[in-house]
């Protein structure tokens, strides 16, 4: 395959986003595994997958602090997403979570601040919050993860709520349901979608349909997976991986070009 540029997603503040990032779930957990998972995220680095996927919740806080580690000396490089507990997306909550993720990342910003989802505090002192750590410079724009259609509906109707700058969501071959109404309604806004668990944690790797078109393109299940994604308009993917070599065989799912047939 030959060596094609990451697609770039334009965000409604104008930033531009490279399609293809890395995920962190489950990193962070094991400080055996730490120095592999540091590497694994350098590697994607240099070869352009600059978007950074972490939360706080991932191993309580440890998989920003490898995130923090592993883009030490190289943050101008990298679009870094964290997240923010519901039961902690208060006003003042929000804020305090910020604070927390910041100094575990080692930075002074984070790029996209998410509501990791829906929770039982107010959109509204959810939104306040997000805006207030905007107008400080601590977090280049503010979206949500695992909102419906409704949910979205909602957020949009809140003080600030149209300022939402992506929605992260569960997405891939086995997991469509966001075609038939969120991917849409989401697009027409032109409102970016971030799809996590692209392989679905590698229980689709295995399917028979996938393997038979991955072999006809001389490419490996989890790039026909991803491919698939990356052909929609307005979806960034975030696929976690904890070794470099897996980071290059991601990064070279963006030159597969899958007929429509397939």
């Amino acid at each position: 395959m030959q060596d094609a540029a990451i697609p770039v997603i334009r965000f409604p503040n104008g930033i531009e986003v490279p399609a293809l990032g890395q995920g962190t779930w489950n990193m962070g957990e094991k400080p055996s595994e730490a120095k592999s998972e540091m590497e694994s995220l350098r590697a994607g680095l240099d070869l352009g997958m600059t978007l950074i996927d972490t939360a706080e919740m991932y191993a309580d806080g440890g998989a920003e602090r490898i995130v923090g580690e592993a883009i030490r000396g190289r943050r101008e490089e990298v679009f870094l997403v964290s997240k923010v507990y519901p039961w902690n997306a208060s006003r003042s909550g929000t804020i305090g979570a910020c604070e927390h993720s910041l100094s575990r990342l080692g930075t002074d910003r984070i790029d996209l601040y998410l509501l990791h989802w829906r929770g039982d505090q107010p959109l509204s002192e959810t939104v306040e919050a997000f805006e207030e750590l905007k107008a400080s410079g601590k977090i280049g724009a503010w979206g949500v993860s695992n909102f419906d259609e409704d949910d979205m509906k909602e957020l949009l109707g809140v003080p600030g709520g149209r300022n939402v700058a992506a929605n992260q969501v569960l997405y891939n071959l086995s997991r469509r349901g966001i075609e038939y109404d969120l991917l849409p309604w989401c697009q027409e806004r032109q409102i970016p979608v971030m799809a996590y668990s692209p392989i679905e944690q590698g229980r689709i790797l295995h399917h028979p349909e996938l393997i038979r078109v991955a072999k006809a393109y001389q490419a490996t299940p989890a790039q026909v997976a991803l491919a698939f994604l990356l052909e929609r308009d307005d979806v960034m993917v975030i696929p976690k991986t904890s070794s470099a070599a897996r980071a290059a065989e991601n990064r070279d799912a963006v030159s597969l070009d899958i007929t429509d047939e397939d």
